[in-house]
């Protein structure tokens, strides 16, 4: 079931992770294609030096690129997160922000490889930046699709 961009943009911002983490939902594309995501350093975010908690910065990434396809691909697939990987930069402080994006053409490119093999395991990578624009992480995302009527 896809859900509205409007609704889906309620239900996560008030998701008690996120809420916890300081993590909020800046937009989401009206085809739910795109969606940018900030962290603010609080202290109940940061670590022992004052900086924002890995932990965080990684829950920040978690869940977003599974997202887009779920609600792009339809009631007929099955996806899920499957690995990732996230390599520290430098330290966060302030404001930290990520973009999410999957191009539609990649999106049915996926959706023909998992009408035509039993399964798609895309990878992506999304940059965690600074306010500056500096790159403070990268995370990779490795994901798992197949359609539900294979076996």
């Amino acid at each position: 079931m896809k859900l509205k961009r409007s609704t889906l943009l309620k239900l996560i911002n008030f998701w008690l992770p996120f809420v916890g983490a300081g993590i909020r939902v800046k937009s989401i594309s009206d085809d739910i294609l795109s969606i940018d995501v900030e962290m603010k350093l609080r202290w109940w975010n940061r670590n022992y030096v004052k900086t924002h908690f890995g932990g965080s910065l990684y829950a920040m990434t978690d869940a977003f690129f599974m997202m887009i396809l779920l609600e792009n691909l339809g009631k007929d697939y099955i996806v899920w997160d499957k690995a990732a990987t996230i390599r520290f930069k430098k330290p966060g402080r302030g404001t930290v922000r990520a973009h999410f994006h999957i191009p539609l053409e990649e999106i049915e490119r996926i959706r023909q490889l998992a009408n035509t093999n039993y399964k798609v395991e895309p990878q992506f990578t999304v940059n965690v930046m600074d306010e500056s624009g500096t790159i403070i992480a990268e995370v990779d995302k490795l994901l798992y699709v197949r359609r539900k009527d294979k076996t």
